[in-house]
């Protein structure tokens, strides 16, 4: 074996020395009883101190945390103590004769599948569950918990998956780039891995078997790990060192080279993203997530307090475009306010817009705190609706939006029917936002959160650019009917200005991929503000002329690493940068 192959999830190429996590804890023996003369009640209570000693551990290393990386220690800390983990392995003890390690065991387990029964995100967080069990269990035992092995010098990370409590706390000074076998695009490991700006890997399969203390070459982009380690690997190495040491800055202004203008605006979910946002030079807002305003709330909150809080994202862009996403319940974002989680399969159920059916005061009331802070600010606020898939749909979400008092209504295409009738959904709504994430998992039925499915659940597969292509194509022609003016677009603006497209999945942020969205016809791009800089270095590498022809061979593509393949041989700027 001289290379392993994944899903790279975030660019960047170095030459280390591998060290793999510590192995799980092993599972107690089933059935694993209570010694004879053990105090059943004192062995239950030790579950409760273990706990309490796991969630104090994590406590203490997300309070040394910051941003993301904090929030999920601190998320996975309250995992520890939950009830109805602690409180049932505890029954299982007195009740049961169980020993205590098996007790959470079996218990977790139930959480577990409890979890993965919802679907999407909250299938994500089992994985928070069986981390913390292995902790409680090793507490148990007077065992040392898997973790991120110490070590004075870099090394490459290589493991089966991460758990986010590891993920969140990895020392990019030392960790110089991260591979696992399992994980999927979308799992917290490769979130946090981009967040981080650190080279990663998932769904590598073959990559646990690598030997500790091998030397590698990483190349995230690629997804590639190679074994033979040459002067050609060292020196990609050595240039990437370089760059990552001195970073290209965005000037605020995405163009190709022709001078054909690209607007590179910035996904974010609070004001502190958006203060990162403003200072990385986007130009704009192309996804303003609200729902994590909501998600640590047993209650709908304030119209006011949502004022507030729009206020001060709008602030950070003075005459620009933010464009605000309304509450994107349901699936993995459940809320107690507004979801069933009864529901036998979220991803499909009454999620996004669909809420309003049954809570139309929610949106009501978001509509008008969203236009009171728009009101209230120099900010250029668009807003759209996830989850729409007709068009009375559309119509209705629009119509509300203009009797609040907003001008810009628009739609999310997550849903293969919207992007195929997408003439249609623009009658009234004004623009539209292609979610690529969604879009995919919808597309090539796949749940996005499965690194067994990483292969199909690629924003690289025809049949997703199919689609992005026919959003395009069924906007401009809503457009043209709209304006009554069926002429070609001008030469510095995609398609007709009164129905634009834009892109503000996880796709938007690769550049080769940047490249293919702009020659399909996509207006706006949005992506974390890391990425701005690398997607407007290799769109300026690029006329307008440049991203239709290669748009074209991608789209013909057989499959989505043939797409890629194709689309990266016609750049070369892609692999002398290791983007």
């Amino acid at each position: 074996m001289n290379q392993v192959s994944g899903v790279g999830v975030s660019a960047g190429r170095v030459v280390g020395t591998v060290l793999k996590m510590a192995p799980p804890v092993a599972a107690p023996p089933e059935g694993e009883r209570l010694a004879p003369g053990t105090d059943a009640a004192a062995e239950a209570a030790r579950i409760k101190d273990a706990a309490g000693v796991v969630k104090a551990k994590l406590q203490e290393r997300a309070a040394a945390a910051t941003g993301d990386s904090k929030k999920v220690l601190e998320a996975t800390a309250m995992m520890a103590a939950d009830p109805a983990l602690t409180k049932d392995a505890a029954k299982r003890v007195t009740d049961g004769g169980s020993s205590a390690p098996r007790a959470v065991w079996d218990a977790a387990e139930k959480v577990a599948d409890m979890l993965k029964g919802l679907g999407g995100y909250m299938a994500e967080r089992a994985n928070d569950i069986y981390d913390v069990r292995s902790r409680i269990v090793a507490e148990l035992r007077g065992e040392q918990p898997p973790g991120v092995p110490t070590s004075s010098t870099p090394f490459v990370l290589v493991a089966v998956d991460l758990a986010p409590a590891d993920t969140a706390t990895l020392d990019p000074a030392l960790v110089q780039a991260l591979v696992t076998s399992e994980g999927g695009p979308q799992s917290h490991t490769a979130i946090l891995a981009r967040q981080l700006g650190l080279p990663a890997i998932v769904a590598a399969h073959g990559a646990d078997a690598i030997a500790e203390g091998t030397e590698v070459f990483v190349d995230g982009a690629a997804g590639t790990v190679s074994l033979e380690v040459g002067d050609t690997e060292r020196q990609y190495a050595a240039t990437w060192a370089e760059r990552a040491a001195n970073p290209s800055v965005f000037n605020g202004v995405g163009k190709l080279s022709d001078g054909f203008s690209v607007p590179l605006l910035a996904n974010i979910g609070n004001a502190k993203d958006a203060k990162k946002a403003a200072a990385a030079n986007a130009e704009g807002v192309g996804l303003f997530r609200t729902e994590f305003l909501f998600l640590d709330q047993a209650d709908e909150p304030p119209v006011d307090v949502q004022v507030k809080q729009y206020t001060d994202v709008f602030a950070e862009f003075p005459g620009k475009k933010v464009v605000i996403r309304t509450l994107d319940a349901g699936a993995d974002k459940p809320l107690p306010f507004v979801t069933d989680d009864t529901e036998p399969n979220p991803a499909l159920g009454v999620r996004g817009y669909r809420t309003s059916w049954h809570y139309p005061d929610v949106l009501t009331n978001q509509l008008r705190a969203i236009a009171q802070a728009a009101d209230a600010s120099e900010a250029d606020v668009w807003v759209m609706a996830p989850m729409i898939a007709t068009a009375a749909e559309s119509s209705d979400f629009a119509q509300q939006c203009m009797a609040a008092g907003i001008k810009r209504p628009g739609i999310m295409i997550e849903i293969p029917a919207a992007a195929l009738t997408s003439d249609r959904l623009l009658t009234d709504a004004t623009f539209a936002s292609i979610g690529t994430n969604d879009l995919t998992q919808y597309t090539m039925a796949a749940d996005r959160q499965l690194g067994s499915l990483a292969e199909l659940n690629d924003p690289w597969q025809p049949g997703l650019l199919a689609l992005v292509k026919a959003s395009v194509d069924g906007a401009t022609r809503a457009g043209q009917q709209v304006s009554g003016d069926a002429t070609a677009p001008d030469e510095h603006h995609h398609g007709d200005p009164a129905r634009p497209v834009g892109v503000c999945g996880e796709a938007a942020g690769d550049p080769a991929l940047a490249v293919v969205l702009v020659g399909l016809g996509v207006s706006t791009l949005s992506m974390t503000p890391r990425s701005l800089a690398n997607v407007a270095e290799i769109l300026a590498s690029v006329s307008k002329a440049d991203t239709t022809r290669i748009a074209e061979l991608a789209l013909s593509a057989p499959s989505a690493a043939e797409a890629k393949a194709r689309v990266r041989e016609q750049i070369p700027l892609l692999e002398e940068l290791g983007l």
